[in-house]
């Protein structure tokens, strides 16, 4: 079987990196953080998503708490992430820029949590003991749409409080009732924590379609859930989309924890996977597969049960354990199952392709390099009448494998920058 031609196709996402990052930092923490006793030690969380410039945002943040007479320091604020452990979550962090080096503190990882009362099923809420023995609390977090569930608040600062300093513990609480039950327990923690823990301010990082830093915002706690509820609309609308309704074929070059919480966006590629939870109304996918696993990630390939034919390569570099880990937190497991492994990059793609039914000719066919970055893609003739927005397309082109039967531009999406 033949594959199909492509185009190139660039679509035209919000792009609005934001100028001196430190500035508004500063900026908008003087705004919101209050004077601090000399010497008070403040907590700062660290999540472990990819999140844009995340080094230099905590640095900045421990600047300013120093600048207000504290004496700041990192916690890792995700849940059961980095495998459940001090360790893997302090390693975690490293991998993604942060040390004491680089932001200027001390790391304090522990997985202890202290107990502060009840939401209203009684679900307990908990939150990271070096956190809660702290004068107080900086609750640093990206804004985003949720990849399980739509609500008022989704993945944000109050999701940062009550699952990511939750830690395993919490993670699991607040997943107890499942992706609906997150909408509703989530906030309820939320405002379970602002009254109990020492929460002194928030920063709420947005980000654009590209993935780059937009925009920081400063909230003080009082005003923190109403604040991100309207940020969390702000998001929404900026969020990339495929620009197409359906397709036969979407193939994504990566998946990764640093991409999605669910290594691949939900509603960017249709398929939420579950039990009783609706499936986006869009896009409407007929097959995907899945090629590799970031290097951030490290092998936690959770999500790779979205796909329905993947790579040796996928396999190979997914750790079973840090899998397992994430997937018992959340309780999700249909997005944690193995799809069949093909040997290589072109025996995946073309065993996606024939299980479609549609000849190659007429195969409606794209190619992205992950769901976070969906500014340039591969799209087939046969799909180009489906694509909407304001796109532009360039010159043909063929898919090409190296001697291995993996595409020779795999490490490198074409024209991705």
């Amino acid at each position: 079987m033949t594959l199909p031609t492509f185009r190139r196709l660039t679509q035209r996402v919000y792009v609005q990196p934001l100028s001196d990052i430190p500035g508004h930092v500063i900026a908008e923490l003087e705004r919101v953080l209050p004077p601090l006793p000399a010497g008070a030690e403040v907590a700062v969380t660290a999540g472990s998503r990819g999140v844009a410039n995340l080094g230099l945002i905590l640095r900045t943040v421990c600047q300013a708490i120093r600048a207000r007479g504290g004496d700041p320091f990192i916690v890792p604020a995700m849940g059961s992430h980095g495998g459940a452990t001090a360790a893997g979550q302090t390693e975690l962090l490293r991998s993604l820029g942060v040390t004491p080096e680089s932001v200027g503190a001390p790391i304090r990882a522990s997985m202890e949590v202290g107990h502060l009362g009840h939401i209203s099923d009684g679900t307990e809420v908990v939150l990271d003991g070096q956190a809660l023995s702290a004068q107080g609390i900086v609750v640093v977090g990206r804004v985003k749409p949720h990849t399980d569930f739509d609500g008022s608040w989704e993945s944000g600062l109050a999701k940062m409080m009550a699952v990511g300093l939750g830690k395993e513990e919490g993670a699991k609480r607040m997943h107890s009732r499942g992706a609906a039950g997150l909408a509703v327990h989530v906030p309820q923690a939320a405002r379970v924590i602002l009254a109990r823990a020492p929460i002194v301010a928030g920063l709420a990082i947005l980000e654009d379609a590209a993935g780059q830093t937009a925009r920081v915002v400063g909230v003080k706690p009082a005003e923190l859930l109403e604040r991100e509820a309207t940020l969390l609309q702000e998001a929404k609308s900026h969020a990339p989309r495929l620009p197409f309704e359906e397709a036969d074929l979407l193939i994504v070059d990566y998946l990764g924890k640093d991409i999605s919480g669910t290594g691949l966006d939900t509603k960017v590629i249709g398929r939420m996977r579950i039990e009783g939870q609706p499936e986006p109304a869009r896009p409407r996918i007929r097959c995907l597969a899945a090629l590799d696993v970031t290097d951030a990630s490290h092998g936690n390939a959770n999500g790779l049960g979205l796909a329905d034919v993947i790579t040796q390569r996928l396999l190979d570099k997914t750790d079973l354990e840090a899998l397992r880990v994430n997937a018992a937190a959340c309780g999700f497991w249909e997005r944690a199952k193995v799809p069949v492994a093909f040997a290589n990059d072109r025996e995946a793609i073309l065993a996606a392709l024939r299980s479609t039914g549609v000849p190659a000719d007429q195969a409606r066919v794209a190619r992205i390099r992950d769901t976070l970055h969906l500014g340039r893609l591969l799209i087939s003739e046969a799909l180009l009448p489906s694509v909407s927005g304001d796109t532009e397309l360039d010159e043909a082109c063929e898919l090409a494998f190296d001697a291995t039967g993996n595409l020779a531009d795999h490490e490198r999406f074409p024209d991705f920058d």
